[in-house]
């Protein structure tokens, strides 16, 4: 088979609970890096339905494309809506290895 009539890749298509998502979340959350985390967020919202994760977000599906997009920089508040609209929430916990402290100076 030639390589051209493979079908393209689609993560979103793997993301297929509401618990393979969130693991996916937590991982990249984990990670902390902000491009990956609004990526996943992506993602996320691609296998959900972006058209339902906007309007229980209360934006628009487009606004919901160009904040999630490659050149996105969501607002917290945004993030937060999103989350919730996908059914999730954000929580704290505490991380193995305490964070180093800046020197003052």
């Amino acid at each position: 088979m030639k390589v051209s009539k493979l079908k393209k890749f689609n993560a979103a298509e793997h993301l297929r609970t509401p618990e393979a998502r969130a693991e996916y979340l937590n991982i990249v959350l984990a990670d902390g890096d902000p491009n990956e985390v609004r990526d996943a967020l992506n993602l996320v919202a691609r296998a959900q339905g972006m058209s339902a994760i906007a309007k229980a977000a209360g934006v628009t599906r487009e606004g919901l494309y160009k904040t999630l997009g490659e050149n996105g920089n969501p607002e917290f508040a945004t993030i937060l809506r999103v989350f919730g609209a996908m059914g999730f929430r954000l929580t704290a916990e505490l991380a193995k290895n305490k964070p180093r402290r800046k020197a003052v100076a």
